[in-house]
């Protein structure tokens, strides 16, 4: 049996299972043995300490899920308001005990039934006025950079696989990850790398810059967009300035570098401004240490990071679950790779959901990033 057919007996089987994209394919985790759910700060303090084995280690040697965005604020001392909420899962980890490798998916259309009415929670008029009261939080020097979330949201049930395969056809990104267990399923295009730790040996690849593929738009054309765009540099300069502090907290001194600024990385629907910055970790450095300096993301909060994600929180009244949240791994020997949950569809209870984000600086236009926003949420939304 190929291992296509595997995953197609799994996904039938009704026991869960994960997705994630690798460097020649993509990775297959099942057969789980364990599954922690971590509801607190407390749990994801036991959750994580556990010894790491410096010696060889088998590919399901690991743990794999996620950290919810409420639950990364809780590990750094950040309470959030009372939000409404699904009620989903604050974090889950797996201990999987079997792995396949699957090169490539090939996509047939099944003919399922599309989803279009997705409705978003708040509407330009809306977005504007919480635009408005964050610049001038701006002004006062609160914050330098915020981001507003905005959700669409759509009453129905995913088939995750169907969609995941959409997702491999048309608009595959490096970290784009699926979990489907028996209440939840989440589906992901994620395009960030948070954390990529292999020995003492860590790095992270920040992304501070959209913009729209039109008529004739090129990679050349775009960094010459983000190079003579004030606004996007001075965003993307305060995200990697943000990210190094936060590599610093737990590197070496004088070991974080910039190893490559201000490159395009091209996707379906856009082109994205990226930089990757490494650093080498300190001995003393635990797991739970690098999980409270890294998360959440910097590009996908603000800047400075604790006093815009409290002004964040004091102002959003939908809980974000796992949306800028971090999906990944961490390996029995201390290695670990997590991304940002972005780009991503959460079905819960019946309920699909999409979150979405844009920056806002001094230079910031409420209906570009508004717009912005809408961007990014249509290249998932277009393939229901």
């Amino acid at each position: 049996m190929s291992n296509i057919n595997k995953l197609y007996k799994l996904h039938n089987s009704n026991h869960p299972y994960i997705i994630y994209k690798s460097n020649n394919g993509f990775k297959l985790y099942y057969n789980f043995s364990k599954k922690f759910i971590l509801k607190n700060s407390k749990d994801v303090k036991n959750f994580l300490n556990f010894k790491t084995n410096k010696k060889k280690t088998k590919s399901t040697d690991l743990f794999i899920g996620f950290f919810g965005y409420e639950l990364l604020n809780n590990l750094i001392d950040i309470k959030l308001p009372k939000q409404k909420s699904l009620n989903f899962y604050k974090g889950i980890f797996y201990k999987p005990e079997s792995v396949l490798s699957i090169k490539k998916f090939s996509y047939l259309n099944s003919h399922k039934k599309s989803i279009k009415n997705f409705e978003i929670n708040i509407d330009k008029k809306n977005y504007t006025k919480i635009f408005d009261k964050f610049k001038k939080r701006i002004r006062a020097g609160d914050t330098y950079q915020i981001k507003i979330c905005t959700k669409y949201k759509s009453k129905s049930k995913v088939d995750p696989l169907d969609f995941f395969l959409k997702l491999s056809e048309f608009n595959l990104a490096p970290e784009a990850f699926m979990i489907k267990d028996k209440d939840f399923s989440i589906v992901s295009c994620s395009p960030e790398n948070l954390i990529d730790k292999k020995g003492d040996q860590i790095s992270t690849k920040p992304i501070a810059g959209t913009v729209k593929k039109i008529n004739k738009m090129n990679k050349s054309k775009a960094l010459k967009y983000f190079q003579k765009n004030i606004k996007e540099n001075k965003e993307h300069n305060m995200i990697v300035d943000m990210e190094r502090n936060d590599l610093s907290k737990i590197c070496v001194p004088l070991s974080v570098k910039v190893a490559k600024e201000k490159i395009i990385e091209e996707y379906r629907d856009l082109f994205h401004y990226v930089s990757l910055i490494r650093g080498k970790v300190r001995k003393s450095v635990k797991n739970l240490d690098i999980i409270k300096a890294m998360m959440p993301g910097g590009s996908v909060i603000g800047c400075p990071k604790i006093n815009t994600l409290k002004l964040l929180n004091n102002q959003e009244k939908e809980n974000r679950n796992i949306y800028t949240g971090s999906f990944g791994y961490i390996k029995f020997n201390g290695d670990m790779r997590f991304n940002i949950i972005i780009r991503s569809i959460l079905n819960f209870k019946n309920m699909s959901e999409v979150a979405v984000a844009s920056g806002v600086v001094i230079d910031s236009n409420a209906s570009q990033e508004f717009n912005e926003n809408y961007i990014k949420a249509k290249a998932l939304i277009d393939l229901y």
